[in-house]
């Protein structure tokens, strides 16, 4: 007998199978186990290069990147230290010497 896992929504252990849905009849959310597996693989943020980022790496800047409001520019190979990533558009949280607090795009950056 297979165990099925418990209820993303509510974490009831009383799950069932309907077709290829798990169920739950405590708070009726219905989901798929394989849509579930690649919420949990997107949830990981990536360079432009492809590697896996985490709170506390270095990385550089690939791309000349306009400050909004400013007229300051973020020049190619500036290194920015100890990053932390934060969920949204822009998912990295930094402080760039010269220009200050920062939230930068994963896919403008690469892991050093």
């Amino acid at each position: 007998m297979s165990t099925l896992p418990p209820c993303p929504a509510c974490g009831s252990a009383f799950t069932y199978e309907d077709g290829p849905l798990l169920i739950c009849p405590e708070c009726a959310h219905e989901w798929s186990p394989a849509a579930q597996e690649t919420a949990e693989v997107a949830d990981v943020i990536r360079d432009a290069n492809g590697a896996v980022l985490a709170d506390g790496d270095t990385v550089t800047v690939i791309k000349d990147l306009k400050i909004k409001g400013s007229s300051q520019v973020v020049k190619v190979g500036t290194k920015v230290k100890n990053i932390r990533l934060v969920g949204g558009d822009h998912d990295i949280d930094c402080k760039i010497d010269g220009i200050g607090a920062m939230k930068l795009k994963s896919e403008f950056v690469r892991k050093v």
